[in-house]
């Protein structure tokens, strides 16, 4: 059972409605509109080609759906489906509106780097800070799905997670429905981040034993749309605001 996307669902507000959903190669973005006029987005990773072409329901580019409420999208985030999954956090992280006195402009990987140093730290997707990172960690340990050179399989994470003294968990987790998972394996005053642009910013997840959420808000739409049209890295988007929420 999701506790945690449950927890977050519950939360969201009524009367939005959906205006755009835009599905790139990369990542995926849901536009909505209250009966004001104001409008939010979120995006969230696009699953990779072979789980996306595994579906039929959806295709690259905009796409149109029968659904107009943006919470019932939203829920859409408990499927097992991935590209439905994906499509649900990108709508539950345009319903979110956190405090803006709440973030900071704290960067997850300078952070990162910062606190890892003589530290065993494990990080569950790979990112690029991570090669920073290698001669100052005491132990490092890659969990990935797709493992890369030098990375272990994801499987691995009941081996190493349990003595981490710092854990970096991708927000993609929640499309996977892993992430309850992991964070059962976390001992106690091991400091866990979420990171990556599907996370959700919400104060919720510290209850469940994350203490630094770093994800993004859009500043630019337009802006934004040429990204996710080109299929760019998260590095290379335009169009957002990293933020981040912090509790430590």
């Amino acid at each position: 059972m999701p506790i945690i996307l449950d927890s977050i669902i519950e939360t969201l507000p009524n009367g939005w409605k959906i205006k755009q959903i835009n599905i790139g190669v990369n990542w995926t973005l849901v536009e909505i509109i209250n009966p004001e006029g104001l409008t939010r987005a979120g995006i969230a990773a696009t699953p990779g080609p072979e789980e996306f072409n595994a579906q039929t329901q959806f295709h690259y580019g905009l796409n149109q759906l029968p659904i107009s409420d943006a919470r019932i999208l939203a829920e859409k985030v408990r499927e097992v489906a991935p590209v439905q999954a994906a499509l649900g956090l990108a709508t539950l992280n345009s319903m979110l509106s956190p405090d803006p006195t709440t973030l900071t402009d704290i960067d997850a990987g300078d952070w990162l780097v910062e606190h890892s140093i003589g530290r065993k730290v494990a990080i569950v997707g790979h990112f690029p800070f991570v090669k920073e990172l290698v001669p100052i960690a005491n132990k490092l340990w890659v969990l990935e799905l797709d493992p890369r050179e030098g990375d272990l399989p994801a499987s691995d994470a009941p081996k190493v997670i349990p003595y981490a003294d710092l854990l970096a968990i991708t927000s993609s987790t929640l499309i996977n429905h892993t992430l309850e998972s992991i964070l059962e394996l976390v001992q106690p005053g091991t400091k866990v981040i979420m990171l990556g642009p599907s996370t959700p910013l919400t104060p919720i997840l510290f209850k469940f034993g994350v203490n630094l959420l770093s994800g993004v808000q859009v500043s630019d739409m337009p802006t934004l749309l040429k990204s996710i049209e080109a299929g760019v890295s998260f590095r290379k988007m335009r169009g957002l605001r990293r933020v981040s929420l912090l509790n430590i």
